[in-house]
């Protein structure tokens, strides 16, 4: 039900980035950006609104090497997964690319299965971890956290493990409705005992705390059975 997470291709081999673009993308599972340089995997990073969910690397790339990238991204505060595809495959090239920062590191030719397997088990390791951040309206999102920034007004939201949860499975979705069936499914289980209600009351706590007129929902949306997160600035 989540939407296609945004991974970040940067390699000058601009065949081999068409295909793994069109594999990657096969069962929209990600949406694909792509960069042949260094210059132009940092404008696409950096750009407004931007999100970028991982980053499949080359290590030689035509302005600079890819490892340098890699550190200076790490250095920016960016802690999205970073998987390094190269040909060089030594032991000292691969110590080199996880110093660097790199958080796994794939020899050339790969195996697509393979590619995909590394790649999940990052994204679900990332998604855990202290460093997941996502931004919902005027909010930075901190899952582990359970936490809610609105930087402008210096203002912090705690949230219950169910409402995080809730906040995250729907900003998943990728801005498409989830029903609430598969909303209480995902959050609490098949839980009998657990009914719609339950996930409605979390619902009007959680637009208590993150709608600026609650009876105008403007990012917690109802739609088709169920819930919707526009996840998009608010003015």
């Amino acid at each position: 039900m989540s939407g296609p997470r945004p991974v970040l291709i940067v390699d000058d081999d601009a065949d081999l980035r068409a295909t793994l673009a069109e594999q990657l993308s096969l069962d929209q599972e990600f949406h694909i950006s792509e960069a042949g340089t260094a210059s132009e995997a940092e404008t696409l990073l950096f750009a407004p609104n931007q999100r970028c969910d991982a980053i499949l690397l080359d290590i030689g790339l035509p302005d600079g090497d890819g490892r340098e990238l890699c550190i200076k991204l790490r250095r920016l505060g960016l802690r999205m997964p970073v998987i390094m595809l190269t040909g060089a495959d030594a032991e000292a090239d691969i110590v080199r690319g996880l110093d660097a920062g790199a958080n796994d590191y794939i020899a050339k030719p790969f195996r697509l299965n393979e590619l995909l397997a590394r790649l999940r088990a990052q994204l679900r390791v990332f998604d855990n971890s202290e460093d997941a951040v996502f931004t919902i309206g005027p909010y930075s999102f901190r899952p582990s956290a359970k936490l809610l920034l609105e930087l402008t007004r210096n203002r912090k939201i705690r949230l219950t493990e169910k409402e995080a949860a809730i906040l995250k499975f729907l900003y998943r979705a990728g801005g498409r409705p989830v029903p609430r069936q598969v909303l209480l499914n995902e959050v609490w289980g098949y839980n009998a005992a657990v009914t719609t209600h339950t996930l409605e009351t979390h619902i009007y706590r959680l637009r208590q705390k993150v709608e600026p007129d609650p009876s105008m929902a403007r990012l917690l949306l109802t739609e088709g059975g169920g819930y919707r997160l526009d996840p998009t600035p608010v003015n």
